[in-house]
């Protein structure tokens, strides 16, 4: 049974319509402190099957044993973690707590019980502003812009020397490159638009009408229209990836680092004029200073995956803008 921690929130609950649709035994365990007991709801009905969900902290020693005790856990994929760039900034100590803590305890629990088989839920941010372009696995780590970043370089240290350790440890690190959209369907996406600070939900307030302008940090930056360029993945094919690692990593020992991402950076403007496009509305906008954690441009060299693991992305950002816009679109239409 593969453990899934965090499986209700965004990427986890598409990660869990990937594994019921290749036929895993799964259980998700969540503390539900950013996400809702809903989306495990919406997850089987997109399925078709009842997902097995246990609440719980990765942070609780006695949560993980209770639940390493009662179910024959094979192997773990670990997406327990908070996620917003700029709230580590105000909250360092917060997301070192949930981010680095809770993946030790976790670690701590999987030992004990010998389950050492981790894929970790990683980001492109441990790269930091990058030397060159695309981005590769072999490309420095460590200086990173935000106690975000810094709790995920941090982790996969910690898996680097565990696997040191023990040979018997197989961790693979899946480092995100800023994941966006929603299932096909549209019964599935991200839940808390409203409040979200990435870019497409700071589109789709200003295309509904909840917010002014969408604002846009910086139009000063070293690329074609001044905007910062970023590599956008599909939350599908970023859990796709998920599948491929578990099976990849049954004959695979040690720590492992694989890039998520398209290979295609697109600059901010370039996202906005894509949802114009798609919706067929201006979308007003105007330029504010950049902020301190933001870099310039940054996107993925994901080769090592598809040799590895067989993966690569297949949908594009018009994929990505049309599926966001369809669970936008159902999700007011039932409130």
């Amino acid at each position: 049974m593969i453990l899934v921690t965090g499986g209700a929130g965004y990427i986890g609950s598409h990660i869990v319509v990937e594994l019921a649709n290749a036929g895993y035994d799964f259980l998700v365990f969540d503390n539900f402190s950013n996400s809702s007991p809903t989306s495990i709801e919406r997850v089987s009905k997109l399925t078709g099957c009842g997902v097995k969900w246990i609440q719980g902290d990765v942070r609780s020693h006695s949560d993980l044993n209770r639940v390493f005790s009662e179910y024959s856990i094979t192997a773990v994929l670990h997406l327990a973690g908070l996620k917003i760039v700029s709230e580590s900034i105000e909250k360092p100590l917060e997301y070192y707590d949930n981010n680095v803590r809770g993946s030790l305890c976790l670690l701590e629990v999987m030992g004990a019980h010998g389950v050492k088989r981790i894929v970790f839920s990683s980001s492109a941010a441990v790269y930091g502003e990058s030397a060159s372009m695309p981005i590769t696995e072999n490309a420095a780590t460590g200086n990173t812009s935000s106690p975000y970043g810094a709790s995920k370089y941090i982790v996969e240290q910690r898996l680097q020397e565990l696997c040191h350790s023990d040979p018997q440890w197989s961790a693979f690190a899946l480092r995100y490159f800023n994941p966006v959209g929603a299932h096909p369907t549209g019964l599935i996406g991200e839940e808390n638009l409203a409040s979200a600070t990435n870019i497409f939900p700071s589109v789709i307030r200003v295309a509904q009408g909840l917010s002014e302008y969408f604002e846009v940090y910086g139009n000063d930056y070293h690329t074609p229209d001044g905007t910062g360029i970023r590599d956008y993945i599909h939350v599908v094919d970023l859990a796709r990836g998920h599948i491929d690692a578990i099976s990849a990593m049954t004959q695979r020992k040690g720590f492992h680092a694989f890039n998520l991402g398209t290979g295609r950076g697109y600059s901010v403007l370039e996202v906005l004029q894509a949802f114009e496009k798609h919706i067929q509305q201006t979308i007003p906008y105007r330029f504010l200073p950049r902020r301190d954690s933001d870099i310039s441009e940054s996107y993925a060299a994901s080769d090592l995956a598809e040799e590895t693991l067989g993966w690569k992305a297949n949908f594009d950002l018009v994929d990505m803008v049309q599926d966001v816009w369809q669970w936008t679109t159902n999700t007011t239409t039932k409130t």
